[in-house]
């Protein structure tokens, strides 16, 4: 890893700790060992290093789903299953917080925040996409049942931040899920 890599990994750390709420760069480089300055060079701004955070996170996600796809033994249900838990775990309420702050402020087309639509739909696709054909959908099905698993988990993600309600949403998330079974 370089030293950007090594900056974003310690500032993810920090925030998911933390949050972002009036986090200042020159707390957060204080925070993490290094300067305002070299935050700057490396994302630009407080935002700009706010969305390689939340692109850092989704892709984290996506290893964590693909690596459940390529564990043997586990029925395409499991996977989805241990999946879901991963992300109803209140460990990562403050990625998933970021994560529609910035969406919110990307549709607003502000620009710090517009880079993180490029491939925010689309990059899921692929991983969910397979995780539905191993469900049993035809594969000319499975890409909208992928688009339509993204759009419940991400709408279901918000209704657990707005409410908190774990129960509830884990119980949606599990008659959701049925649908594959």
């Amino acid at each position: 890893m370089g030293a950007k890599d090594d900056l974003l990994a310690a500032a993810m750390a920090y925030v998911t700790e933390h949050g972002v709420s009036d986090l200042s760069l020159r707390t957060l480089a204080t925070a993490i060992g290094t300067s305002h300055r070299m935050l700057i060079y490396h994302f630009g701004s407080r935002e700009g290093l706010l969305v390689e955070i939340v692109k850092a996170v989704e892709q984290q996600q996506r290893d964590r789903l693909a690596a459940l796809l390529a564990e043997p033994g586990r029925s395409p249900q499991e996977q989805a299953e241990r999946f879901w838990e991963q992300l109803v775990d209140p460990a990562t309420w403050p990625q998933e917080r970021l994560f529609f702050e910035l969406y919110g402020q990307a549709l607003q087309g502000r620009p710090h925040a517009v880079p993180l639509l490029e491939g925010v739909v689309t990059e899921w696709l692929e991983p969910l996409t397979e995780l539905t054909v191993r469900s049993g959908v035809p594969r000319e099905k499975a890409r909208a049942h992928a688009r339509l698993r993204l759009a419940v988990a991400r709408g279901l993600l918000l209704d657990l931040l707005a409410t908190g309600d774990v129960e509830g949403v884990r119980a949606a998330g599990e008659a959701h899920l049925a649908a594959y079974e």
